[in-house]
């Protein structure tokens, strides 16, 4: 095809769309620029062109990269088993294997919320594929618990019936009032529009199964940046990571929520400063 010029990409246009098979499951993703590869993970309910192509992020990293973004299964336009089997350490085995179909050893690997768990735990698994690690708005299942059990079990049988309610609340700006049943319904009905909810409740339901050690994300010897909104619940989780994991660059963007954080511009620039400070060694 020929490339869209950089300022389509930035306008919010979507480059031209591949699918390729990963385990019998399609996957669809979309590729830009050149240079050293960036792999990019949306979160829970989006898809790689909301997360990443009408933010401006994935324009921006193409300036100076090769921008690869995945829809994950379970979205956008990749397949969507109903099998939670389907789901857990298999999204980070999407990555690796889009990897292979397009030829690339080693890439940046960016995540946001659901692809930051997905990254930690191929952080873990296959650190030799990794040039650095961004975790975005999350840092990894670390640990699992019984309230964990419960909050996923509510969480997928409200999936089932249309619903992010327990969610919305959960990652609703610590600075603000609880969300009103209206706003809950509205939220739901806008995140999940055209959406196949039993692939999401599936999802949902495999996170045990994304559940990894503290120690073992602390141990990596690969460059990781951390981005959260300084109203996100989930920083408690990146300053637990930091204590353990001294070289962790982390970045808060102040005063930005949960869903907040992918859409500011310091967002963008805490993940291109970070590209721009660890190039690829030579051979490497």
């Amino acid at each position: 095809m020929a490339p869209l010029t950089r300022r389509a990409l930035a306008a919010g246009a979507v480059p031209q769309e591949r699918v390729f098979d990963s385990a019998k499951v399609p996957i669809r993703f979309i590729e830009e620029g050149a240079g050293e590869p960036v792999i990019l993970m949306h979160g829970y309910t989006s898809d790689a062109d909301d997360e990443w192509v009408r933010t401006g992020l994935f324009a921006a990293v193409a300036e100076r990269h090769r921008a690869v973004a995945l829809d994950a299964r379970g979205h956008g336009r990749s397949g969507k088993p109903h099998d939670p089997a389907a789901y857990g350490p298999e999204m980070g085995l999407d990555i690796v294997r889009l990897m292979d179909h397009l030829g690339i050893p080693r890439a940046h690997v960016v995540g946001y919320s659901m692809g930051s768990h997905v990254v930690a735990q191929l952080l873990i698994a296959r650190p030799e594929r990794f040039l650095t690690a961004t975790l975005g708005g999350a840092v990894g299942r670390l640990g699992w618990t019984e309230a964990d059990q419960r909050r996923v079990d509510v969480e997928a049988a409200e999936m089932d019936e249309g619903s992010l309610r327990s969610q919305t609340i959960r990652l609703w700006p610590k600075d603000q009032p609880p969300p009103t049943e209206e706003q809950i319904r509205e939220r739901s009905a806008r995140a999940l529009a055209g959406k196949d909810p039993r692939a999401l409740a599936a999802i949902r339901r495999s996170n045990p199964a994304q559940v990894i050690a503290l120690e073992k994300l602390a141990a990596t010897t690969v460059p990781v940046l951390g981005v959260v909104g300084g109203n996100d619940p989930y920083l408690r989780d990146f300053e637990r990571l930091r204590a353990a994991m001294p070289a962790l660059r982390l970045s808060v963007v102040e005063g930005a929520s949960h869903d907040q954080a992918p859409k500011r511009p310091e967002f963008a620039r805490a993940v291109l400063d970070f590209l721009a400070a660890h190039p690829a060694r030579a051979g490497g």
